[in-house]
């Protein structure tokens, strides 16, 4: 494929799909102007090294890969995390989900360490395989079992707290 046939592709997914990595991006930093800076961010990786992506087939999980590790670079250089407010998650609810937010459902994801949080938000959140999270993370699909597990027992083991 053609670098100019590849951007228009990899431009159409983006925008076609910016809802999604917003959301997963928002789910790290909990932050509406850092979120957007990190998918601006993001955007800008992603076309900068278009020529990294060797499949066209794979977008999704090139990308997802891209905003995961700038939310994270993001984390590291801010050494905080905000926890959101009810309103504030409503506001950016795309109206697919619940009416009602499981406040202490949220409250365990952000206590959990962040290669957990990640693993539980690409899985149930934005409904990834796992040997795709493995991709997106770099990491062995058995490594991402484990962390599943354990994160869910740890998750559990907070909720019924």
């Amino acid at each position: 494929m053609r670098k100019k046939d590849l951007e228009k592709k990899v431009t159409n997914y983006i925008i076609d799909n910016k809802e999604k990595y917003y959301r997963l991006a928002y789910s790290y930093v909990k932050n509406p102007d850092d979120t957007l800076d990190i998918v601006q961010e993001s955007i800008y990786k992603a076309l900068s090294s278009i020529n990294r992506l060797k499949n066209p087939d794979y977008i999704n999980t090139w990308f997802y890969r891209i905003v995961v590790n700038t939310s994270l670079d993001h984390l590291r250089k801010q050494k905080k995390i905000d926890v959101v407010d009810e309103v504030t998650l409503e506001n950016y609810s795309d109206g697919i989900h619940d009416n009602y937010q499981n406040v202490d459902l949220l409250r365990a994801l952000d206590d959990l360490p962040v290669d957990y949080r990640s693993i539980i938000v690409l899985r149930y959140f934005e409904g990834l395989k796992i040997e795709e999270i493995a991709n997106v993370l770099n990491e062995n699909v058995n490594t991402i079992k484990t962390r599943l597990y354990a994160a869910l027992k740890k998750l559990k083991i907070k909720l019924d707290a």
